[in-house]
């Protein structure tokens, strides 16, 4: 298992909304307005730290403020701004079935028939149609798409340093194919 990274995003800021400073936030966090309570936020650009003094939903996006931010300008020059928390910052989960996905990243991916490693896991994503985890194959380098399903990923072992995967099949090999 690779070292884990620090830093979780918790969210980006995105264009600027009014004239008073206030900023467009998506927020990955559980509940979006959450992100104002973690205090002061790490980005990635050097020396920039953010404090959001409050937040508000609008339909599917954060409007925030953000400290010392008071107009359009200032505001705009935030825009791409990456949002991130140390990692120790956050709650502990109660439940072995809670985990925040930067824990999974570096874990090894086993099949769960045979216990084969066939990579490490690299990233989580989701492109609108659900969670898909991303696991490197070490050997050719390529990297493989699999549902995060529990179905597709039955078990989750953050202690031990693994998960385990059921691909899922392509086809089924007794299907005839379509005239």
């Amino acid at each position: 298992m690779t070292g884990k990274t620090n830093r979780i995003l918790l969210g980006k800021i995105g264009a600027a909304h009014g004239i008073k400073g206030e900023v467009r936030i998506a927020s990955h966090t559980q509940n979006p307005e959450a992100i104002a309570a973690y205090g002061p936020l790490e980005t990635d650009r050097p020396g920039l730290t953010v404090t959001i003094e409050n937040a508000r939903l609008s339909k599917t996006v954060l409007i925030a403020r953000i400290r010392d931010v008071r107009d359009r300008n200032a505001a705009e020059a935030l825009n791409g701004v990456s949002l991130f928390i140390a990692r120790d910052r956050l709650p502990e989960t109660e439940d072995e079935d809670d985990f925040y996905h930067a824990d999974l990243i570096g874990l090894d991916a086993r099949l769960v028939d045979s216990g084969t490693s066939i990579g490490e896991v690299l990233a989580l994503h989701n492109y609108g149609a659900g969670d898909l985890i991303e696991v490197r194959d070490p050997r050719s380098g390529d990297t493989f798409l699999y549902p995060f399903t529990r179905a597709v990923v039955p078990d989750i072992r953050i202690a031990e340093g693994y998960l385990t995967i059921a691909p899922p099949l392509d086809a089924d090999p007794g299907a005839e194919e379509p005239p």
